[in-house]
This record gives structure tokens, sequence and C-alpha cells, in this order.
């Protein structure tokens, strides 16, 4: 039997996924990285036409670890929070598959209430930790969950056209590197990777599948970055 659709889901916000939201990583009750999830959130709202997102967070929980999702609808400014709780360090490092899920031309450069391509790629891409998204051209742009960072030729090289991940800028402050158009067919070259996001910080990949041709894998040497920093270690 069809049931009635509840008024608190008959709105655009989550008929259409007309909102845009970020995911702070909070240690010990400070959120971190927030003037950066803020400014990109505003952009992302003048983008959608929705409102200013409201700035004053409410106070997080003392979480050891935790995760507030803020998120922005026509309503308004609101804010959800859990412990972060991510398991044990991948020591070795992670699988990553490169799917054929590509992201929405208009919207993969922000972080919208339209996640279904996200949901297809992590699908498509289990048991592994992540799955790598392309555009209509063939080019890696960004990930299910975390954002993708190579070492292409000895340069460390961000894949243009995805989300600007706020974990991703904040890790490479002040160390060299390019943001170019990064297609598939290169990652059969790539030297070292990682996958920067609030969840999970910043993980070296092992290996890449899903490459097809010749070189349907890749393994890497996972080397973890050499940091304290609460924003990049693994959660735990």
């Amino acid at each position: 039997m069809v049931k009635a659709l509840p008024d608190a889901v008959n709105d655009p916000a989550w008929l259409h996924g007309a909102t845009a939201f970020t995911t702070v990583r909070t240690r010990l009750g400070a959120p971190l990285l927030w003037p950066a999830h803020l400014a990109r959130l505003r952009h992302t709202c003048a983008f959608l036409g929705l409102p200013d997102p409201d700035p004053d967070l409410p106070p997080p929980a003392p979480h050891a670890w935790g995760l507030l999702r803020v998120t922005v609808t026509d309503s308004g400014t609101f804010a959800s929070e859990r412990s972060l709780t991510a398991g044990p360090r991948p020591e070795g490092g992670v699988t990553v598959r490169l799917t054929g899920v590509q992201v929405h031309p208009q919207l993969g450069a922000h972080k919208t209430g339209n996640y279904l391509p996200y949901r297809l790629a992590a699908r498509e891409a289990a048991p592994c930790f992540e799955g790598w998204l392309l555009n209509a051209h063939g080019q890696l742009v960004d990930g299910s969950r975390t954002s993708p960072l190579l070492e292409l030729d000895g340069q460390l090289v961000v894949p243009a056209g995805g989300l600007p991940s706020v974990t991703r800028a904040a890790f490479l402050r002040g160390t060299p590197h390019v943001s170019r158009p990064v297609h598939a067919h290169e990652l059969a070259r790539v030297t070292h990777a990682w996958v920067c996001g609030s969840g999970v910080g910043t993980v070296p990949v092992a290996r890449i599948e899903g490459l097809g041709g010749g070189c349907p894998a890749r393994d890497l040497n996972a080397q973890w970055p050499d940091t304290t920093e609460p924003a990049f270690v693994w959660p735990g």
C-alpha cells in the first residue's frame, strides 16, 4: 500500500537535495579547520541560492574525536554531531578502486544533498576503502568520501574538477604542488597517493584497482605523513 509522504520531508531540501553541507572534524570539543569549512559552505550556498550559513556553531560535545555536520537549507542552518570511531589505523595503507561513476558537471565542485553519485561509487568500489569518480572526459576528479592526492613524475598533484577538499588544502599548505586535470590512464604512473577527508585525515594508498587495460591494478609504497596535527592523523 502506498503511504502518504510525511510533511517533514515534503520539501525541496529532501525531495531534490537542495541543501549544502560540510562535515567538520572535532577534537575534544574543538572544531578543526572551521573557517575554511565555513568559506567553502558559503560559496556553495551562494551557488545554490541558499541563505548564508550561520557561522556560530553550537558547543560541540567533548568527544575524543567527533564529526559535526553543518547543513544549510532554505529554512536555515542545522547541525548534527556524532562520535568519530574509525577503527584500527590501516598501517599498510588502503586500497582504492577507480569506478565508472561520474560526478555531476555543475555540482561536482560543491558538497550538496545531491549525493547519489558518491554513494554509487562507494557501492561499486566495495569492499575497497574508497571509490574514485571520473568526469565526462575520463579524468579522475574525486572520491566517494575523501579527496585524492597523487605523486606523479616526482610532483604532488591535486586532480582538478572535484570538491575543493578542506583537509587536503590544509595538509598541502606551504608544500609545492600543482592542480591539473589527471586522466585515468595516468594512474598507472602514480608513485604515491593519499586520500584526505575529515573522517579519516590523510591516509596513504597501497593499491589502486580498476585501472583496466594492461595494468588493471597498481601497488604503491604506502607512506603515512609524518604529522601529529589533529586534522590530518587517523582518528583513534
